[in-house]
């Protein structure tokens, strides 16, 4: 039913690769550029997309691998599915930007004759989501607001943490505008329900799974419960963790409640000793001396591995590993305890993250293949003012102190114009101003920067080849691209594993963007 048939709309739901990522697999942008498809998506949708996906994304698509378990092997002692579905997939991002954008908090209007009510959900499941309820059908998409299971608050690949009780007040809202017509309820995960009153009981308890982990762990911390220890306090009601549909398959109420707290009090638990702490590769030394050396300390982990006390091992042979790096035997033995651990959790974030420390312990980081994000699409989709923000992060300021220098950017074929400053050591920019006396001015048009952003020409041949025309002192570009970084996508994380003589990717230009894999959910 439906196959062949031309396509003749596209929603995109929210800001997470994995609901826009496959689009032109469906879809000729010269439909869209012709008027005949629109793309659909919720207001501020292209800057959360490409914002979340640029900032951090070096150190995000790195913890993916944990989170998500990308590259163990798929079987009962490694990779088991992460709750939305078995993996994410791989292959490269396409994008093409909205056409209409839902502005209001709701919003009617046809699409191909098909009437449909959207209900903006900014800041829940994602920073811009969208629900969308069809009248005729009764027939309500919830989009990734209401899954089968618990979401992530805090996910473990790094992200904003999430406001529950907005999230919670959205379903609400859903519930008793939508909730009491509607016939079938379908999501971009998962599968569908049927019947007013079932829909009606899910909507429910997940309304009051999210509110319930913001009020009552900011209840038990105005009560003195710190971030360190709300994981071992918090409980789910057990009215809710009897339903399926709540349980952690994809968020845990362990991080979760962790991540609760950091969104309102932070990291800190106001302990004096835990405020200025010191790197673990300098604190543990003293912890190993202080029990007697590695031998001892490899002594009673193996006993307390051997009796099933894992947390307990962990957290001495932890010590010994970041002290003592290239110890194999305390690596070897982290990793036992790192699976036992992860082979007990019901929830896969948790559990991947446990095998894949222990299979980076035992083997050093993997060098398989990811998806690759960095396409043509994903970069056009940044502003220049996101574009200008990514350099500054890349820019290593240590080699910038006692610089200064301000460029004028003009961007003829879009009309956007810079000031572009580097001064105490920090890079910044300004739209829609020029300085009177720059030192140097850059004019090239957006559509051959965008060449440059994804690697296709260095700024240093469309300047020599007139496409780019400076005016000024030109070595300050020269200047600023040596002190662009490229950043390592397999950085170590545990002590002792990064692989020696491994070869990287090649040195990125100093002006291309190289996103991480869209950020998922």
């Amino acid at each position: 039913m439906g196959r062949g048939r031309p396509i003749s709309a596209v929603i995109y739901s929210h800001t997470h690769g994995d609901h826009w990522g496959g689009v032109r697999g469906i879809l000729d942008e010269e439909d869209v550029r012709s008027g005949r498809v629109p793309v659909i998506a919720p207001a501020g949708f292209m800057a959360h997309t490409v914002a979340e996906n640029v900032y951090a994304g070096n150190a995000m698509n790195r913890r993916l691998l944990y989170q998500y378990g990308l590259l163990l092997p798929s079987d009962p002692h490694g990779y088991v599915g992460q709750g939305l579905g078995q993996r994410v997939s791989a292959g490269t991002s396409g994008l093409i930007a909205p056409t209409r954008h839902v502005e209001q908090p709701i919003e009617e209007f046809e699409v191909d004759g098909v009437r449909m009510v959207f209900q903006n959900t900014p800041n829940t499941e994602a920073p811009r989501e969208m629900n969308t309820y069809l009248p005729e059908w009764k027939a309500l998409w919830m989009a990734e607001n209401v899954i089968a299971s618990l979401h992530n608050v805090y996910t473990l690949r790094g992200a904003q943490v999430r406001d529950p009780l907005n999230w919670s007040k959205y379903i609400n809202e859903a519930l008793y505008r939508f909730g009491f017509e509607a016939e079938v309820m379908f999501a971009s995960h998962h599968w569908p329900r049927w019947s007013s009153a079932r829909i009606q009981e899910v909507l429910r308890a997940q309304r009051d799974l999210y509110a319930h982990m913001n009020n009552q762990v900011l209840h038990l911390a105005n009560r003195g419960v710190t971030i360190n220890e709300i994981h071992t306090v918090y409980e789910v009601p057990r009215s809710l963790q009897q339903k399926w549909y709540c349980r952690g398959y994809h968020g845990s109420p362990e991080h979760n409640s962790r991540g609760v707290i950091q969104r309102y009090l932070g990291f800190w638990d106001c302990n004096p000793a835990t405020l200025v702490p010191l790197a673990p590769s300098e604190s543990a030394p003293l912890y190993v001396e202080m029990m007697g050396g590695a031998e001892a300390v490899l002594t009673r982990g193996r006993r307390l591995h051997d009796e099933g006390k894992y947390l307990l091992a962990q957290e001495i042979v932890n010590k010994l590993v970041q002290a003592e790096p290239q110890n194999r035997v305390a690596k070897d033995l982290l990793a036992d305890i790192f699976e036992q651990i992860g082979y007990q959790q019901e929830n896969p974030g948790l559990r991947n993250s446990f095998l894949a420390g222990a299979y980076e312990l035992r083997s050093g980081i993997p060098e398989g293949e990811t998806a690759n994000s960095s396409s043509p699409d994903v970069v056009r989709a940044m502003s220049t003012e996101l574009f200008l923000n990514f350099l500054a992060i890349r820019m290593d300021s240590r080699m910038a102190e006692g610089m200064r220098f301000t460029i004028n950017l003009i961007t003829p074929d879009n009309g956007e114009r810079f000031v572009v400053e580097l001064e105490n050591a920090t890079l910044t920019s300004i739209a829609g101003f020029q300085s009177e006396r720059p030192d140097l001015t850059l004019t090239i048009n957006r559509s051959d920067l965008e060449q440059t952003m994804v690697g296709a020409k260095t700024l240093e041949a469309q300047i020599a080849n007139g496409t780019a025309q400076v005016q000024g002192d030109a070595s300050i570009l020269v200047r600023l691209a040596a002190m662009m970084v490229d950043f390592d996508p397999r950085f170590e994380i545990l002590p002792g594993t990064k692989a020696r003589g491994v070869s990287r990717p090649e040195h990125a230009e100093a002006y291309q963007v190289a996103p991480s894999r869209p950020a998922v959910e």
